[in-house]
């Protein structure tokens, strides 16, 4: 069935290109890997829309996770939608640039485990419902239908994950 869908076989490979991560991050945050798989998965378009570097390279941050003041690494800047008052508008914004998607996959564990903003996520991150609606509520995207976009990611990424397993 999943094959005759359009960008299955894309689909497919992210997950099973950051399951590993994806479980890591569950081991450090107690997020189900599928949930934090889905939200890469829904930020970066399963993967096609990642965030570039100034010279074309990947910046493999999946979590389209900006650069704070606090933040100390690589960055790299580019043209976002962001919703102000419910309106989309394209704003400039820097974001974290990490050496490999693994290295997102842990700084996404450790933002989403450490920082008070996303301790409702953390507490009720079992279910697909509680993590998608507390990311909208933490302010992790200024999309008023984030919670049901990830949400419709989560269950096609935990039938995806079945058939890894099949």
């Amino acid at each position: 069935v999943w094959n005759r869908l359009p960008g299955a076989s894309r689909a497919q490979d992210f997950v099973a290109r950051h399951n590993s991560a994806a479980e890591q991050a569950e081991a450090e945050t107690g997020i189900p890997a599928a949930f934090i798989l889905s939200q890469a998965a829904h930020e970066s378009g399963w993967g096609q829309r990642e965030i570039k570097n100034a010279d074309g390279s990947s910046s493999h941050n999946v979590f389209g996770i900006k650069a704070g003041a606090s933040w100390k690494g690589a960055v790299t800047e580019v043209t976002t939608t962001e919703y102000v008052n419910g309106q989309p508008q394209k704003v400039k914004a820097k974001f974290r640039a990490y050496a490999t998607p693994e290295d997102a996959f842990r700084d996404y564990a450790s933002l989403i485990k450490n920082s008070p903003r996303y301790a409702k996520v953390v507490e009720q991150g079992g279910t697909a419902q509680g993590f998608a609606v507390n990311l909208q509520r933490a302010g992790y995207a200024t999309d008023p239908a984030y919670a049901a976009k990830l949400g419709r990611v989560i269950n096609t990424t935990l039938r995806l994950q079945r058939t890894l397993t099949a």
